[in-house]
């Protein structure tokens, strides 16, 4: 990923995606079983403490993220404080 996010920002892929990486269209009950609050973190910025590149962060399902294509992918941006956990 050539993104890197400043300060304490938490990059993630987005798990509400309407298309599979091969770009098949998924049905909305498809979607929705798809759909996890436990993801693979992509990018950390320079001032998180907690997380690093490869971690798998749970995150409250209710968090507001920005929502960014980030290299062709729908990602998250989140601040680090709004992981609950790392697996």
């Amino acid at each position: 990923m050539n993104f890197k996010p400043n300060g304490a920002w938490v990059v993630l892929p987005d798990p509400t995606s309407e298309t599979t990486d091969s770009g098949i269209i998924l049905d909305e009950v498809t979607r929705k079983s798809l759909e996890t609050n436990i993801l693979k973190v992509l990018a950390v910025g320079p001032h998180c403490t907690f997380l690093k590149v490869g971690d798998i962060a749970t995150i409250d399902p209710r968090t507001e993220a920005i929502r960014m294509d980030i290299d062709d992918k729908a990602c998250l941006l989140i601040g680090e404080h709004q992981v609950l956990g790392k697996v």
